[in-house]
């Protein structure tokens, strides 16, 4: 009997060693993610967006720095007059992502300016640049958008 709680109590303990190995694994591979990793994935999702017309809820979801800048209203109008007449997003292909902590005009911050080779409806070859910023509250938000 007390072997066989002994047992018991080595299993329960390499049970909640290899729990607490699993998590803080899981956890340090979030931490050791690249910036440029995680503001790619942040710029993806905002693109997407954009892609489907939801220019409010892409302004919504922007950096603070983004919004002081430019209005809803400002931004929804410059996106109807230059991104509609491009059509349908047909592909889009990672050209660079760079992480930088000063850019022109900008104060200074963590940025990771993103690349695209894209193409469009109507426009067969296009540069989009997005540039994510981490924001005050830890999380990569969209701080500006160019298309060439």
């Amino acid at each position: 009997m007390i072997a066989t709680v002994t047992k018991m109590r080595t299993k329960l303990a390499t049970g909640l060693l290899l729990a607490t190995l699993l998590l803080s694994s899981a956890g340090s591979a979030r931490a050791q993610q690249k910036p440029e990793e995680l503001a790619q994935r942040s710029a993806e999702a905002w693109l997407a967006m954009i892609d489907s017309g939801k220019y409010a809820e892409s302004w919504d979801e922007a950096a603070q720095l983004f919004k002081v800048a430019v209005s809803k209203d400002q931004w929804q109008r410059a996106l109807h007059a230059t991104r509609d007449p491009l059509g349908k997003m047909l592909s889009r292909k990672l050209k660079s992502a760079t992480y930088t902590k000063t850019l022109p005009g900008a104060p200074d911050g963590e940025y990771v300016v993103i690349r695209y080779d894209s193409s469009f409806e109507h426009k067969q070859s296009a540069v989009e640049t997005i540039t994510p910023m981490l924001d005050k509250d830890g999380t990569w938000r969209v701080s500006g958008y160019y298309i060439k």
